[in-house]
């Protein structure tokens, strides 16, 4: 879900590598469809973690009854995109025809690879009601032998994805492998995402087994050794020493992270290796060559300062 040219913050960053934190990252408002979202990735001092490169927290935002999010149809290449809904409802459709409502707890995979067109919309039902919208949606780069691969859409309801529990922690694993369990969502490089439950006083360890791990408090606060990190804050864990987190109240928490990938290139919702790749995205976006969503006439064009 990005309907702007991304630019990597250049502050609200602090440096802290003694308590295993490098960065602590608060996030920038961007603009996106009828609403604003928190944007952490990319960030100037982090430009991914793991394959991971681009977080948005969305919400929570109120939609009054007949008001809802119309994000027009979208291309994507080299990519696939993650959404995870907390709170609300959004109507997934793509050139693959596939319709798939998004709901809290579930997970909706999808591929880009060599290149596919989505919209991400309010249905009706809701529409009509009124609701409130609260979720993350991320990219996580495909490993190069794989940004050309076939696009693909995977919807993975709540009860399909691991529990795990640890003195009186709840998680959800959302895709990847963590505490030794492996989530079903098909993945294409080693990572771990996952919904945290802390009560408060409770503590748990960020998984240890990759090199690139971030913690991103949804709601509630959290210290790690004598550091505090804020509710809609993001910590960046580069160190190679164990990570222990300390809930100050009831917290929700994204872990995620994973095995460092080589560089990419971001431009607007297109995200490859190499640059030329990219500019014949560009071209084939404008030339209608990406394939249509079934049922949609609109579409967002090419953002200008190409």
């Amino acid at each position: 879900m990005s309907t702007q040219t991304i630019q990597p913050d250049s502050d609200e960053c602090i440096d802290s590598p003694c308590d295993g934190i490098s960065t602590i990252i608060e996030p920038k408002q961007r603009p996106v469809d009828s609403f604003s979202v928190r944007r952490y990735l990319p960030h100037r001092q982090c430009r991914k973690v793991g394959p991971f490169v681009f977080f948005d927290h969305m919400g929570p935002a109120e939609f009054p009854p007949g008001k809802g999010m119309d994000v027009r149809p979208h291309p994507h290449i080299g990519l696939a995109t993650v959404t995870y809904m907390f709170e609300g409802e959004i109507l997934h459709r793509d050139s693959l025809e596939y319709v798939q409502a998004i709901t809290p707890g579930a997970v909706n995979w999808m591929t880009a690879g060599r290149g596919i067109v989505h919209s991400e919309r309010t249905a009706d039902v809701p529409r009509a009601n009124g609701q409130r919208l609260h979720g993350l949606q991320v990219w996580v780069a495909l490993p190069e032998e794989y940004e050309e691969t076939a696009p693909e859409f995977y919807h993975y309801e709540e009860s399909e994805l691991p529990e795990i529990k640890q003195d009186g922690v709840t998680m959800r694993l959302i895709a990847g492998s963590a505490y030794s369990r492996v989530s079903p969502v098909k993945t294409f490089s080693p990572l771990f995402y996952l919904d945290v439950h802390m009560p408060a006083a409770s503590t748990i360890h960020v998984p240890e087994e990759y090199a690139e791990r971030a913690i991103h408090v949804v709601s509630g606060q959290v210290r790690i050794k004598e550091r505090r990190i804020a509710p809609f804050n993001m910590a960046i864990c580069r160190e190679a020493e164990r990570v222990e987190i300390t809930a100050m109240q009831e917290s929700r928490l994204a872990l995620f992270g994973g095995v460092p990938i080589t560089d990419r290139f971001l431009w607007w919702n297109f995200v490859s290796s190499s640059k030329s790749r990219i500019e014949q995205a560009k071209h084939d976006w404008e030339n209608d060559r990406f394939g249509r969503v079934p049922g949609e006439t609109e579409f967002i064009p090419l953002p200008e300062d190409r």
